[in-house]
């Protein structure tokens, strides 16, 4: 026998009371952890919940963005590395975080989390942001802040590519102009294309035209340079086979700037397959108002460098292992 119609609505009732109920606890906990100082026990015996429960409330709270913690990004900005960093390569600003004893997954999240802080006061209203993709540019926009920027928009810098857990351009772009609340111009069309005549005529369309002048004309960006090995992005992503890495290597390539290879100076390789893509080409990543590079892990020391000395970097941002190899690197490098 089914429930009538009241008593169905008397159960719904019910629940929004418990999840209401639970929100309003999930803030007491916040408030008096966060604002109050008070410790777990101290909280759980207010309240009469368990420790437990303290915990997982806390856990809740951070999930749905009620607490942000963040530290002021100055103090990354002003130590002697980040300083170092800023002086031998002519940057205009560099961060360098402690790089994390847990190993470089947790140094690159370190990296993430404070350039999602940074970046809001890198921009100005009117600014065109090109966003690349992969990983790292994915943890940025996951970490960013919820703001409203004035008149910013986030443009997709590299057409679509199936890319795993989510670090597809697309998303890239989208869910930092989601965060910053700008407007976002995708790029709607594939990265890599099988046929060199599809891609002129494609990029003959008047909406794909007026995208890729949109990505022609950022003032501003954010990327990484990823390497030039069989576990790579490139590869990862079918831009590369594994059987190709070796003769790219080979040929000089260290690193890899929104699907295009570099070498040691950041010049770029013109591999035949970059005549099947579609994206921002090299030229017009040099010489912004801001090219922010972001990286971390002693293996992408040789290809920031590149991007460093290709012209496409003003900041930067990593790790405290990292920057002491760049740095070893350069003085290798003028011995």
């Amino acid at each position: 026998m089914t429930p009538g119609p009241s008593k169905s609505r008397a159960a719904e009732g019910r629940a929004v009371v418990r999840a209401r109920s639970q929100d309003e606890a999930i803030i007491e906990v916040t408030w008096c952890y966060y604002q109050e100082g008070m410790n777990q026990n101290e909280i759980a015996e207010r309240l009469g919940i368990s420790r437990a429960t303290v915990v997982n409330y806390l856990s809740e709270a951070r999930k749905r963005d009620y607490v942000r913690i963040t530290l002021d990004s100055n103090i990354f900005r002003d130590q002697d590395l980040a300083r170092r960093l800023v002086d031998t390569f002519g940057l205009k600003d560099a961060v360098v975080v402690p790089s994390s004893p847990d190993g470089p997954e947790q140094s690159l999240d370190r990296v993430t989390r404070v350039v999602a802080d940074w970046l809001p006061s890198l921009l100005e209203p009117g600014d065109r942001l090109g966003v690349a993709w992969g990983e790292t540019v994915y943890r940025v926009a996951e970490a960013a802040p919820r703001l409203s920027l004035d008149e910013l928009t986030v443009v997709q810098l590299v057409g679509s590519r199936p890319a795993a857990l989510g670090f597809a351009a697309e998303t890239c772009s989208a869910t930092l102009a989601r965060r910053y609340g700008a407007h976002c111009v995708n790029l709607h069309v594939p990265l890599l294309l099988s046929d060199k005549s599809l891609v002129d005529r494609l990029k003959q369309e008047p909406v794909i035209r007026m995208q890729l002048e949109a990505v022609a004309s950022c003032n501003k960006t954010i990327f990484a340079c990823g390497t030039c090995k069989e576990e790579s992005h490139v590869v990862h992503t079918g831009l590369l086979d594994r059987s190709e890495v070796g003769p790219c290597a080979e040929r000089g390539a260290i690193g890899v700037i929104c699907g295009r290879l570099i070498d040691r100076d950041g010049q770029g390789l013109n591999l035949d397959i970059e005549d099947r893509m579609i994206s921002v080409t090299l030229d017009q990543m040099r010489h912004k108002d801001m090219g922010l590079l972001v990286g971390s892990g002693p293996d992408r020391a040789a290809s920031m460098l590149a991007a460093i000395r290709g012209g496409f970097t003003t900041h930067l941002a990593t790790c405290s292992q990292t920057a002491t190899e760049m740095l070893n690197l350069a003085c290798e490098n003028d011995a």
